[in-house]
């Protein structure tokens, strides 16, 4: 494709000059596109969407079981007593023989995973933000500073 434009656009370019008259393979010199593109171009106006990639695997999925286990049992443990990520790396490493996976990884997944587990286990996040409605001239509320109020045009 052309560099600056858009799949649509090339799509548009071919349909319209095949319209004219213009060759399959000239059509695919003139765009420099494969004679798939082409096809594709005149048998639809539209592009089709591209396809996702499957989720590759990861080497740390074998332990991830594992590791929402500690992180399940910690919900119950006192704050003291609880598995840190190196902890955790560590007992991967002695008690389940992971060898190829490395810190910044299992750091990730228990950072992603730890809230999870608190909403799944039904301790979900403290509400921080309570939302506040009043009416309009109903009540004011100064933080700090000094407020001076023209009421009626007078001070």
């Amino acid at each position: 494709m052309p560099p600056g434009q858009s799949k649509v656009e090339v799509y548009a370019a071919l349909w319209r000059d095949s319209r004219e008259g213009m060759s399959n393979r000239a059509l695919e010199r003139k765009y420099r596109v494969g004679w798939r593109t082409v096809q594709k171009a005149l048998s639809s106006a539209w592009p089709q969407p591209r396809e996702p990639y499957a989720p590759r695997r990861s080497k740390l999925d074998p332990f991830k079981p594992v590791i929402d286990q500690m992180l399940l049992a910690d919900l119950d443990a006192p704050r003291k007593q609880r598995h840190t990520v190196v902890r955790i790396y560590r007992r991967l490493i002695n008690e389940h023989a992971m060898d190829d996976v490395s810190y910044q990884v299992v750091r990730a997944y228990v950072a992603k995973r730890k809230p999870e587990i608190r909403v799944e286990a039904g301790r979900g996040p403290a509400r921080v933000f309570i939302e506040q409605s009043h009416l309009a001239g109903a009540e004011a509320e100064v933080d700090f500073g000094e407020v001076a109020v023209r009421l009626r045009c007078e001070l």
